[in-house]
Protein backbone atom coordinates (compact mmCIF):
# COMPACT_ATOMS: atom_id res chain seq x y z
CA UNK A 1 0.00 0.00 0.00
CA UNK A 2 1.18 3.22 -0.81
CA UNK A 3 0.82 6.14 1.40
CA UNK A 4 -0.06 9.97 0.68
CA UNK A 5 4.34 10.23 1.43
CA UNK A 6 5.15 7.83 -0.91
CA UNK A 7 6.64 5.27 1.59
CA UNK A 8 5.70 1.57 1.45
CA UNK A 9 3.66 -0.16 4.53
CA UNK A 10 2.99 -3.92 4.86
CA UNK A 11 -0.96 -4.60 5.77
CA UNK A 12 -1.41 -7.46 7.91
CA UNK A 13 -4.76 -8.98 7.79
CA UNK A 14 -6.14 -10.98 11.01
CA UNK A 15 -9.02 -13.42 10.70
CA UNK A 16 -9.61 -12.35 14.89
CA UNK A 17 -8.31 -8.94 16.50
CA UNK A 18 -5.74 -9.57 19.48
CA UNK A 19 -6.39 -13.44 18.99
CA UNK A 20 -9.81 -14.18 20.54
CA UNK A 21 -11.51 -16.30 18.26
CA UNK A 22 -13.92 -15.40 15.60
CA UNK A 23 -16.23 -12.25 15.50
CA UNK A 24 -19.98 -11.99 15.62
CA UNK A 25 -22.33 -14.90 15.50
CA UNK A 26 -21.39 -18.59 15.19
CA UNK A 27 -24.47 -20.05 14.17
CA UNK A 28 -26.87 -18.20 11.69
CA UNK A 29 -30.23 -17.41 13.45
CA UNK A 30 -32.03 -19.67 11.72
CA UNK A 31 -30.65 -22.29 13.51
CA UNK A 32 -32.14 -23.54 16.93
CA UNK A 33 -28.57 -23.59 18.63
CA UNK A 34 -28.58 -19.56 17.87
CA UNK A 35 -31.34 -19.29 20.05
CA UNK A 36 -31.62 -18.04 23.83
CA UNK A 37 -32.93 -19.62 26.85
CA UNK A 38 -35.66 -17.76 26.98
CA UNK A 39 -36.39 -18.16 23.74
CA UNK A 40 -35.96 -21.57 24.15
CA UNK A 41 -38.37 -22.53 27.16
CA UNK A 42 -41.01 -20.42 25.20
CA UNK A 43 -40.82 -22.65 22.59
CA UNK A 44 -41.22 -25.88 25.00
CA UNK A 45 -43.64 -24.34 26.63
CA UNK A 46 -45.81 -24.17 23.42
CA UNK A 47 -44.88 -27.72 22.63
CA UNK A 48 -46.10 -28.70 25.87
CA UNK A 49 -49.59 -26.24 25.49
CA UNK A 50 -50.03 -27.69 22.33
CA UNK A 51 -52.06 -30.95 22.81
CA UNK A 52 -53.93 -29.64 25.58
CA UNK A 53 -55.09 -27.10 22.98
CA UNK A 54 -55.77 -29.31 20.78
CA UNK A 55 -58.56 -31.35 23.06
CA UNK A 56 -59.59 -28.28 24.50
CA UNK A 57 -59.39 -25.53 22.13
CA UNK A 58 -63.06 -24.23 21.98
CA UNK A 59 -62.95 -23.96 25.96
CA UNK A 60 -59.33 -22.39 25.97
CA UNK A 61 -59.88 -19.45 23.73
CA UNK A 62 -60.74 -16.55 26.54
CA UNK A 63 -56.87 -18.11 28.58
CA UNK A 64 -53.90 -16.67 27.71
CA UNK A 65 -50.12 -18.21 28.43
CA UNK A 66 -47.63 -15.90 29.75
CA UNK A 67 -44.05 -16.89 31.18
CA UNK A 68 -42.35 -14.43 33.79
CA UNK A 69 -38.79 -14.87 34.61
CA UNK A 70 -39.23 -14.88 38.59
CA UNK A 71 -42.35 -14.51 40.50
CA UNK A 72 -43.60 -11.00 42.32
CA UNK A 73 -43.22 -11.47 45.87
CA UNK A 74 -44.32 -8.60 48.71
CA UNK A 75 -43.28 -10.63 51.58
CA UNK A 76 -39.34 -11.06 52.78
CA UNK A 77 -39.48 -14.18 54.62
CA UNK A 78 -40.14 -17.31 53.07
CA UNK A 79 -42.19 -18.72 56.03
CA UNK A 80 -44.54 -15.61 55.77
CA UNK A 81 -45.71 -16.29 52.02
CA UNK A 82 -48.86 -18.41 51.78
CA UNK A 83 -50.04 -19.03 48.38
CA UNK A 84 -53.33 -19.05 46.91
CA UNK A 85 -55.18 -22.25 45.46
CA UNK A 86 -54.12 -20.94 42.27
CA UNK A 87 -50.20 -20.84 42.33
CA UNK A 88 -48.74 -24.29 41.78
CA UNK A 89 -45.77 -24.12 44.39
CA UNK A 90 -42.99 -26.61 44.73
CA UNK A 91 -41.19 -26.12 47.99
CA UNK A 92 -42.49 -22.93 48.94
CA UNK A 93 -41.52 -21.89 45.32
CA UNK A 94 -44.09 -20.63 42.72
CA UNK A 95 -44.06 -22.29 39.07
CA UNK A 96 -46.96 -21.48 38.12
CA UNK A 97 -49.85 -18.79 38.58
CA UNK A 98 -53.85 -18.91 37.44
CA UNK A 99 -54.83 -15.00 37.23
CA UNK A 100 -58.72 -14.81 36.24
CA UNK A 101 -59.98 -12.59 34.48
CA UNK A 102 -60.91 -9.15 35.71
CA UNK A 103 -60.72 -5.74 35.26
CA UNK A 104 -57.44 -3.34 34.74
CA UNK A 105 -56.69 -0.06 36.71
CA UNK A 106 -57.54 1.65 33.70
CA UNK A 107 -61.45 -0.07 33.77
CA UNK A 108 -60.50 -2.73 31.26
CA UNK A 109 -61.65 -5.98 30.90
CA UNK A 110 -58.69 -8.39 31.26
CA UNK A 111 -58.45 -12.07 30.20
CA UNK A 112 -57.48 -15.24 32.45
CA UNK A 113 -54.20 -16.22 32.07
CA UNK A 114 -51.82 -18.79 32.83
CA UNK A 115 -48.50 -17.24 34.25
CA UNK A 116 -45.41 -19.51 34.12
CA UNK A 117 -42.34 -18.69 36.20
CA UNK A 118 -38.97 -19.58 33.59
CA UNK A 119 -36.39 -19.46 36.52
CA UNK A 120 -38.00 -21.89 39.25
CA UNK A 121 -39.11 -24.19 36.29
CA UNK A 122 -35.87 -24.26 35.08
CA UNK A 123 -33.86 -24.82 38.40
CA UNK A 124 -36.77 -27.85 39.07
CA UNK A 125 -35.84 -29.67 35.85
CA UNK A 126 -32.96 -31.59 35.15
CA UNK A 127 -32.80 -31.65 31.37
CA UNK A 128 -34.62 -30.73 28.08
CA UNK A 129 -37.10 -33.91 28.70
CA UNK A 130 -37.72 -33.23 32.20
CA UNK A 131 -38.34 -29.87 31.35
CA UNK A 132 -41.05 -30.70 28.74
CA UNK A 133 -42.52 -33.51 31.73
CA UNK A 134 -42.80 -30.38 34.04
CA UNK A 135 -44.16 -27.93 31.44
CA UNK A 136 -46.96 -30.28 30.63
CA UNK A 137 -47.77 -31.11 34.45
CA UNK A 138 -47.97 -27.55 35.17
CA UNK A 139 -49.82 -26.53 32.70
CA UNK A 140 -52.73 -29.36 32.93
CA UNK A 141 -52.97 -28.54 37.14
CA UNK A 142 -53.25 -24.68 35.59
CA UNK A 143 -56.20 -25.49 33.03
CA UNK A 144 -57.62 -28.07 35.10
CA UNK A 145 -57.96 -25.45 37.50
CA UNK A 146 -59.44 -22.87 35.48
CA UNK A 147 -62.10 -25.06 33.76
CA UNK A 148 -62.65 -26.56 37.37
CA UNK A 149 -62.04 -29.99 36.42
CA UNK A 150 -59.90 -32.87 37.70
CA UNK A 151 -56.16 -32.84 35.87
CA UNK A 152 -56.76 -36.24 35.07
CA UNK A 153 -59.83 -35.58 32.72
CA UNK A 154 -57.65 -32.43 31.23
CA UNK A 155 -55.22 -35.10 30.48
CA UNK A 156 -57.67 -38.04 28.87
CA UNK A 157 -57.06 -40.54 31.30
Amino acid sequence: MVTARGSRRRIRFRRDRRGRGLRGPLYPSSVPVSRSRSQRFDALVLEALEPIEQRWHAELTQLDVAVDEVPEITSTTPEKVVWDDDVVVDSNVPLARLVPAGVDRRGLPTRARIVLYRRPLEARARDGTDMADLLHDVLVEQVATYLGLDPDVIEGQ
